[in-house]
């Protein structure tokens, strides 16, 4: 047997024990932990599989509140009956989230969805937060940082509680669509539901109704017809215009909040823009010299846009880095190379390729992130320069 006496079948079991516990904790625990549990369900990159697999649940499982709850609410914020403005409201929720349910109505002969917050969420964060602020503050004194991190758990968390209070407040999510929206007018690939103000308070989010597969439903997508590398390619492409070109981009992106549907030989449909970041102008235009520097292969460019953003402090003999810079793209490509020449195999000898399991390629993944994570720390032993 293994050190420890498990075998590797034993220590997955175990994950998953461990990883269903973990899903299931924090449900109990509520709408606070679910949000964070469904940022933590998209980081693969750092959770194992069996825990990934678990908190992505929580996209769809999150229980509704009682329906008559949400009734009067929607009664309350837009001051009349349900049955007095709309023509149908659906009493049965069409979806639960962390923070709120969905409802489907027609109103004015048009099918639209409300979503309405769950009572008493300040309330709620107050005690959550305040909570996590002690645990933020007991990592912040025991976190060893070896790995050469600079974490700064109270600032995490002072971000985390910002977001958080800003989503509770459906008029900024109205305002945050909007502005999404008019970003991507020119391209039809993007999808944004329409807001109706009339109907939309702090509490109630009333929008057009515009249902969709959600983007990791493979087989549903297939079955649509859909080419799946075209919507991938528009995936990229939109976050790259909203990082580099916009300067506004979606923070929450995990599977419940994009889907796709047929329209225009197929388009992504954007949900949920209570959680949303900003890139300063000095700091998109590094990112988008970075890109080029890295596409041109010019370490230079790379430097200088790393030195423009305030990531990299000049020195006064920069060579080094600079070799540092050009070790690492020619890494860079040949890693790129490497994938091209697997894909080129992969379409020459179809038949004598193994097709790789779910668990194989999630395994094959990590290898490539832990291969470029060696590159940066053979980077970062020289330690030519210096990090503000």
């Amino acid at each position: 047997l293994p050190a420890g006496g498990m075998t590797e079948e034993k220590r997955v079991m175990r994950r998953k024990v461990l990883a269903k516990w973990l899903k299931e904790s924090i449900l109990r625990l509520g709408p606070t932990f679910i949000k964070i549990g469904q940022q933590f369900s998209t980081r693969v990159d750092i959770l194992p599989k069996e825990y990934v697999d678990q908190l992505s649940e929580l996209q769809d499982q999150v229980p509704p509140f009682p329906s008559e709850t949400a009734v009067s609410t929607i009664e309350e914020e837009l001051g009349a009956s349900v049955n007095e403005i709309f023509e149908r409201f659906d009493v049965e929720p069409l979806a639960a989230a962390s923070l709120g349910q969905v409802h489907r109505a027609c109103l004015n002969g048009q099918e639209v969805v409300l979503k309405v917050q769950r009572p008493g969420l300040k309330e709620l964060f107050d005690i959550d937060l305040k909570n996590l602020r002690v645990i933020a503050e007991y990592l912040q004194k025991v976190d060893p940082k070896s790995d050469g991190a600079k974490r700064d758990w109270v600032a995490i968390y002072d971000e985390c509680a910002n977001v958080l209070y800003q989503e509770i407040d459906y008029t900024k999510e109205a305002f945050n669509a909007e502005k999404f929206a008019e970003n991507f007018k020119n391209m039809d690939y993007v999808k944004v539901p329409e807001i109706y103000w009339e109907y939309t308070t702090p509490q109630v989010l009333t929008m057009e109704y515009v249902p969709g597969i959600k983007i990791n439903r493979i087989q549903q997508i297939d079955k649509l017809g859909l080419d799946r590398k075209r919507l991938g390619r528009y995936a990229v492409e939109s976050y790259l215009e909203q990082i580099l070109s916009h300067g506004f981009f979606h923070a929450d992106p995990h599977p419940g909040n994009i889907a796709v549907d047929d329209a225009n030989g197929g388009r992504l449909i954007f949900y949920d823009f209570g959680m949303m970041g900003s890139i300063s102008p000095n700091i998109r235009e590094g990112l988008l010299e970075v890109f080029y520097g890295v596409y041109e292969k010019d370490p230079d460019k790379v430097l200088q846009a790393m030195v423009q953003m305030g990531v990299l402090v000049p020195t006064g003999d920069m060579t080094a880095v600079r070799r540092t810079a050009q070790f690492f793209l020619d890494s860079f490509e040949e890693r790129l190379a490497a994938q091209r020449k697997e894909r080129e195999m992969a379409t020459v000898e179809p038949g004598f390729k193994k097709q790789l399991s779910k668990e194989e390629k999630f395994e094959k993944k990590k290898q490539r992130l832990a291969a470029i994570g060696e590159d940066l720390l053979a980077i970062a032993a020289d330690q030519p320069f210096r990090f503000p």
